[in-house]
């Protein structure tokens, strides 16, 4: 098993708090975001972990850790970002974004998952936007679980069927050997054809993972919900990262 850290984005939401540090660096009460990150990895047993950088790589200074740089993070969103580490994506392997806190409990339902394809999903979600006005409710990234499998994602889905379920994807995905495997194979072929618009994005050098994980729904490729109960946080604006700091020890 290994993890995949995409820590390449600008985090312009952050304001001075990003102008010269990437967002997974930022200190949340004596210990960075990916210092909490790679250290629950390991104490799960995660030995290799790599980490997608973007601007002011020289600021990441993490012992024993494989470093992937996405030179071209300007250009693109999430999904060409983590693809710039497709060569290392291989195996039984987890991805997170890297602005999530999630503790123990949570990592552990992520790695008991027996799907090819999951995405860690909270169906308690909508609690969590409470007094988070500058990330209201409606920038949620939805998705729809009918008969164990997660059949749209998208934000601010509002209307759902009696047999559907409404949850929140909170930014991590497990990959079997064969998950991963058929992923970077529609992804070879994205990447070809260069369909614009693409889901969600007005050209596909902008998807986001979002994107990429509703296209695979598409094509009838299985993408199973992994069902997480605990405490996680997001941590995308100002707010966000002055509640993180008074909740989150």
């Amino acid at each position: 098993m290994k993890a995949i850290i995409i820590a390449a984005g600008s985090a312009k939401r952050l304001g001075n708090e990003t102008r010269e540090l990437p967002k997974g660096l930022l200190d949340i009460n004596g210990k960075s975001i990916l210092q909490r990150q790679i250290d629950i990895l390991r104490e799960s047993g995660i030995e290799e972990i790599i980490i997608i950088r973007g601007p002011h790589k020289e600021k990441f200074e993490f012992d024993e850790i494989t470093y992937v740089d996405d030179s071209r993070y300007e250009e693109h969103d999430v999904l060409l970002s983590l693809m710039a580490a497709k060569e290392k994506m291989e195996g039984d392997i987890i991805t997170t974004y890297s602005d999530i806190l999630f503790g123990e409990k949570i990592l552990n339902q992520i790695l008991n998952s027996k799907a090819d394809i999951g995405i860690a999903t909270d169906l308690k979600w909508g609690g969590k936007y409470e007094n988070r006005t500058e990330h209201p409710k409606s920038q949620a990234d939805n998705v729809i679980i009918q008969n164990n499998e997660i059949v749209k994602i998208k934000k601010n889905i509002s209307e759902i069927s009696e047999n559907q379920k409404n949850g929140e994807f909170i930014g991590i995905m497990k990959f079997s050997k064969k998950g991963v495997k058929k992923f970077v194979e529609v992804f070879n072929q994205l990447e070809k054809d260069k369909p614009s618009p693409f889901h969600d994005a007005d050209i596909f050098e902008k998807a986001y993972l979002t994107d990429m994980i509703q296209e695979l729904i598409n094509q009838k490729i299985s993408i199973q919900p992994i069902i997480v109960e605990g405490e996680w946080y997001e941590i995308d604006t100002l707010q966000d990262l002055k509640n993180v700091r008074m909740k989150y020890f």
